[in-house]
């Protein structure tokens, strides 16, 4: 492989940076640990064309973007619910749809996975951002994760998207203008990071309210405006009382749409509170798993959830049941 270091210990270094990289392009973790997978058989393939005028993490990063940029050239953006249309009101059952969401990051992937912050950065990899990311085209998308994320400069950039550093530059400028535009405007108060101990007091008492079915005591923990999305529903909420009006049919044993019990877990999810979530629903013995929920914390109150049930346990590294009120995990 000319100058590089062994193939195996190169794809060990760099694997989740990489990984990460193809998640943020692509707004899915099942695609980008795909991808991730594709860089490394294209890089061992023209592993002896490698030249050494740029670091083996450079030219596996240009891989990666050019990896993701097949296939977002052939693929819809991935979506959120309220993105889709205005926000509705509980009425009962709803459908899921068949479309190409964004889906959650867990934090076990994330810790670890480059040599540097930027990697990882919360602000970068928060789902608002990712979301935010999924309106660019994508050769403005790759410039402004290669600029603005990963710290390149424009001639690095230029020669990763083969561009001109002009071309380049006008696609990160215009990327930057809908960022600005699509991002949250009180997304720099919102509590991130490291877990705190207020942080964990809200997520038991979060916890209890969902698993003792008291949708009031959920209520005592949202914002007023607070918003819930739950893919792979189009359906969504923009206020905390037409929150409490759906979970009040999910959760009343006696109603005809209640759905059953809950179980849940605490977990992080692209570097914000999370909960994976077990459901017995009405009939069953069981729990088995449901999704995970990122929350969105703001001085002391939840502003967000999303749930999403699509998700797999095992990209948790969770089991598919619940094991018991007595089992260790």
């Amino acid at each position: 492989m000319g100058r590089t270091p062994d193939f195996e210990t190169l794809v060990a270094r760099h694997r989740r940076e990489i990984q990460v990289h193809c998640y943020r392009m692509l707004g899915s973790l099942s695609d980008a640990e795909d991808l991730a997978q594709e860089t490394f058989l294209r890089a061992w393939k023209a592993r002896d064309g490698f030249e050494g005028r740029a670091s083996a993490r450079t030219w596996l990063y240009r891989i990666a973007t050019n990896a993701c940029l097949d296939v977002l050239a052939r693929r819809p953006r991935r979506v959120l619910p309220d993105q889709l249309g205005p926000a509705g009101e509980p009425d009962g059952p709803i459908a899921a749809a068949d479309l190409p969401w964004l889906e959650p990051y867990p934090d076990r992937l994330l810790d670890g996975a480059g040599p540097d912050d930027a990697v990882v950065d919360r602000e970068t990899i928060e789902l608002a951002y990712l979301a935010a990311l999924q309106h660019l085209p994508p050769r403005q998308r790759a410039a402004l994760v290669l600029r603005d994320v990963l710290g390149w400069p424009a001639k690095e950039t230029a020669a990763a998207l083969e561009t001109s550093v002009a071309s380049a530059n006008s696609a990160l400028q215009r990327a930057r203008t809908t960022l600005r535009e699509r991002l949250p405007a009180r997304r720099a108060e919102w509590t991130a990071g490291d877990p705190t101990a207020e942080e964990a007091a809200l997520l038991k008492r979060f916890i209890a309210a969902y698993e003792n079915g008291d949708p009031a005591a959920v209520a005592q923990l949202l914002r007023e405006d607070a918003q819930a999305i739950m893919p792979p529903y189009t359906l969504w909420f923009d206020n905390r009382a037409s929150i409490i009006r759906a979970l009040s049919l999910s959760m009343d044993p006696a109603s005809p749409h209640c759905i059953g019990r809950f179980r849940m877990r605490p977990v992080r999810a692209n570097r914000r509170p999370a909960v994976a979530t077990y459901l017995r629903r009405p009939g069953e013995d069981g729990f088995r798993w449901f999704g995970i929920s990122v929350l969105t914390v703001e001085d002391g109150l939840i502003t967000a959830m999303a749930a999403f049930e699509s998700v797999p346990a095992a990209a948790w590294d969770l089991p598919e049941t619940w094991p018991g009120e007595h089992a260790s995990w």
